[in-house]
């Protein structure tokens, strides 16, 4: 059941989030700017920390955070998952 609440909470993040100018590590862990997908901090943050110990989210000071392009990649498959057409 946990499982399922990290990843509708991950979804969720996904659906309500707007892209901002931002940077993200290239192959080198050298940053590159981007588009990246931000959201509000207003989920459980036992679960945000978990989503950014796998390496979903990107956590910030600031009152949001940013998903990761592997977050990002998981979001889209969650949404076959759970939304039908």
């Amino acid at each position: 059941m946990e499982k399922i609440v990290e990843e509708l909470t991950l979804l969720l993040m996904y659906l309500s989030s707007w892209e901002e100018d931002g940077y993200v590590a290239d192959e080198n862990d050298m940053p590159k700017a981007a588009k990246i997908k931000t959201c509000w901090k207003g989920y459980d943050f036992g679960i945000i920390n978990k989503l950014t110990d796998e390496n979903y989210l990107y956590y910030s000071k600031g009152k949001s955070v940013f998903l990761t392009p592997k977050g990002e990649e998981l979001a889209k498959k969650l949404i076959s998952k759970y939304i039908t057409k």
